[in-house]
């Protein structure tokens, strides 16, 4: 689940293996819809000035969500001998999506993480944030399971779109494209599709 689980491969292949599988196997149509949104947002200058902006505030995230997401999104990609998902402020990048996304699919996301809460403190006794990060670990592995638990259907969709999207708000930001891709400025991004689904046009 979390790129440090995978010692034998690279981490720039093991993210490439994880936004293959990200929405392949998704049964919900807002997860891929989403998801495909959030790679398009990726190019555009709103989403790297939200997350270099100073003074920055979410816009639609509310303080809780913001840590729930910061927290889920450095799991998907921690820091290692680079930094993780937390200081590309991916959290930001997911804020500025969402923002823009229709609102069947925001909320759809919302009712996800709230999910995810619910989840954490049936398990633990604990909200998602106040959980521990072998908690938090515990949980996702859960949900990003081959063949999860129906119970955990839910949480499954949640996490397809959340890592996909961590993943697009990594490689849109300065240390995603010059510290993990070695950009110059010139580097294109031409694995990533523009959304064409009509409600995001």
């Amino acid at each position: 689940m979390a790129l440090s689980d995978h010692p034998d491969v690279g981490r720039r292949e093991a993210l490439r293996r994880m936004a293959a599988g990200a929405v392949g196997a998704a049964s919900a149509s807002w997860v891929e819809s989403l998801s495909a949104f959030a790679r398009a947002q990726a190019h555009t200058g709103a989403a790297h000035a939200a997350q270099a902006a100073t003074g920055w505030t979410p816009q639609v995230l509310t303080a809780w969500q913001n840590e729930a997401v910061t927290a889920l999104a450095e799991l998907i990609i921690p820091a290692t001998d680079t930094p993780g998902a937390k200081a590309a402020r991916v959290n930001r990048f997911i804020d500025q999506v969402l923002r823009d996304a229709p609102p069947s699919e925001r909320n759809a996301f919302f009712v996800g993480l709230a999910w995810m809460d619910s989840r954490s403190k049936a398990l633990f006794g604990t909200d998602l944030v106040a959980a521990s990060a072998s908690e938090q670990t515990d949980l996702l592995t859960r949900v990003s399971a081959e063949r999860p638990d129906p119970a955990d259907r839910q949480g499954a969709e949640f996490f397809r779109v959340l890592k996909s999207m961590t993943i697009s708000g990594f490689y849109s930001s300065e240390i995603g494209l010059r510290q993990e891709l070695g950009d110059d400025g010139q580097l294109f991004h031409i694995e990533f599709k523009g959304c064409d689904h009509p409600e995001h046009q």
